[in-house]
């Protein structure tokens, strides 16, 4: 396939950025989006033109780190995926593809499609962890959890903090990241006992960031690449309350 790209690119977050347009030619539909980009790369490379930068590590679906905002969805045209686990077999000969970074005034742009996420990282420091001794691995996996409450603390697990949640809400709310970290330590007897106080310290660290608040349009869990539900917000604001 014969692709137009319309990248965009910003060389620092200082710098004003600009749509620029590519040529991403003979693409195999079996690639991934981050191989086509690496082959628009070498091309630019080899002209000696500066390559467009942009974020991944596993290209697994694992690491949450190929945020990429795709025609205008986040990580894409599909749901349950993340930018590295979409083919090019999902668009046509001769389209003309959008690829644009997150946009959050939390999220500012490093270079190109990169953009600092460290804001969750200062989240899950002010509260997302279990600091008491609970034992070692035996003693912990000893412990009876009903299986409802297991599968929901695994299912909330699952949320590789990736921001698409964020890049895809009008308010750039991290409301369904917070959510999910608080909960899935939340329903564990070893996560339970600072439960009042981590959702408090979690949720006034989202604010300092500058992350909006929740207006329950959902547009978080449909571009969620692990389908976290909008009912781990619910969860949270109630622990919320009650602390």
């Amino acid at each position: 396939m014969d692709l137009k790209l319309k990248v965009w690119r910003q060389k620092s977050g200082e710098e004003k950025g600009k749509i620029v347009d590519y040529d991403a030619k003979d693409v195999s539909p079996n690639m991934s989006f981050l191989e086509m980009l690496d082959v628009v790369n070498e091309d630019l490379i080899t002209k000696g033109d500066d390559p467009i930068a942009f974020e991944h590590d596993c290209r697994e679906g694992i690491c949450g780190s190929c945020n990429l905002m795709i025609n205008g969805q986040a990580h894409g045209p599909h749901q349950g995926v993340t930018s590295c686990q979409l083919h090019m077999r999902s668009f046509k000969d001769g389209d003309t593809v959008y690829v644009e970074p997150w946009r959050a005034k939390a999220f500012p742009v490093i270079k190109d499609l990169v953009v600092d996420r460290s804001a969750f990282d200062r989240i899950i420091q002010s509260g997302g962890f279990v600091s008491i001794n609970t034992g070692g691995a035996p003693d912990a996996n000893a412990l009876p959890i009903p299986k409802v409450d297991a599968d929901i603390a695994m299912d909330a697990a699952t949320c590789i903090g990736c921001g698409a949640c964020v890049a895809s809400c009008k308010n750039a709310s991290a409301m369904l990241f917070v959510s999910a970290k608080i909960t899935h330590l939340g329903l564990l007897p070893q996560g339970k006992v600072e439960q009042k106080e981590r959702v408090k310290k979690m949720i006034n660290a989202m604010d300092k960031e500058g992350f909006g608040n929740c207006t329950n349009q959902y547009e978080c869990e449909a571009v969620c690449p692990k389908s976290i539900k909008r009912d781990f917000i619910r969860r949270m604001n109630r622990d919320y309350i009650l602390s």
